[in-house]
């Protein structure tokens, strides 16, 4: 049973590690665009009980926005 948490752990280690590091070369139009698209997508899936369709169109929404969004 530990072994198992040992792989986990570490599974989710590299996972975060993979992800946070995609994002090092990234303009901040494009961050913005990633995080408006991650919180439409909440949102969506949120208002609409977790249907598929609003997740990929709060998705969508959020993206368009965050792209949109200047600093």
């Amino acid at each position: 049973m530990i072994t198992g948490y040992r792989f986990t752990y570490g599974a989710t280690a590299a996972t975060l590690l993979l992800v946070l590091s995609g994002c090092a070369g990234m303009s901040d139009r494009d961050k913005n665009t990633a995080i408006g698209a991650g919180v439409g997508a909440v949102g969506g899936a949120v208002i609409t009980g977790g249907s598929a369709v609003g997740t990929v169109g709060g998705a969508a929404v959020g993206g368009v926005i965050g792209h949109e969004i200047d600093d």
